[in-house]
């Protein structure tokens, strides 16, 4: 009997300090990452005067100088905020857009400040992707990590991604297709062999051959 307990009395320190390595060391027993990217919004607005037949000449002006002082480019979202929902205003920032080879989206994000009669507002929202968090070393500190994977799992490959992705906002849901399949480039080399001048491999020349549909 007193054997008996004197191994129940080592079994009771040793369980709880199997507990506290646990509690203190990850609690991630799967593959997945904790820290995964995290895509933050920003928008920059510019109020330019309006009015029926859209925008003045000065005023594209300075809208196409505050395009090229933002650097807008792929990623960037263009929206309008027009109370008279005015085409000629829709048409001249489209036109100043479309420069950067941008499309206006459909609706405007909500921001802060009202807009006064006779202006409208055009919005540019621009996305950034980070991890937080990362690098995360603090499970150097435990002596075991016991059946997860470490603080860190994840952070290389998902701080890569949100570093090199071009527009962040795929992150959350995706690149969406137009619906349309371009054939333009897979037909090329099928065009040339029909019109019978094929580009050489080497040498930069040009052979001129026979073709056949």
């Amino acid at each position: 009997m007193k054997f008996r307990t004197a191994i129940a009395a080592l079994s009771l320190p040793l369980a709880l300090g199997a507990c506290a390595t646990a509690a203190d060391g990850p609690e991630n027993p799967t593959l997945y990452s904790v820290h995964q990217p995290v895509v933050e919004r920003s928008n920059y607005t510019l109020d330019l005067a309006s009015g029926a037949s859209g925008l003045t000449v000065s005023e594209q002006a300075r809208l196409a100088d505050w395009f090229e002082a933002m650097d807008i480019g792929y990623g960037d979202r263009i929206a309008i905020d027009d109370p008279l929902n005015s085409p000629a205003v829709r048409e001249d920032v489209a036109a100043l857009a479309g420069r950067h080879s941008l499309l206006l989206v459909p609706t405007a994000p909500v921001t802060a400040g009202f807009i006064d009669p006779g202006r409208v507002r055009v919005v540019i929202t621009r996305s950034s992707a980070h991890v937080p968090g990362c690098p995360d070393w603090s499970d150097q500190i435990t002596t075991s990590l016991g059946n997860n994977t470490s603080d860190g799992y994840g952070c290389a490959i998902n701080s890569n991604l949100a570093a090199m992705i071009a527009d962040p906002e795929h992150l959350l849901e995706g690149a969406h297709g137009t619906g349309e399949t371009l054939i333009t480039t897979s037909t090329r080399a099928i065009t040339a062999y029909r019109e019978g001048t094929v580009t050489a491999p080497t040498g930069g020349g040009t052979s001129t051959g026979s073709g056949s549909n």
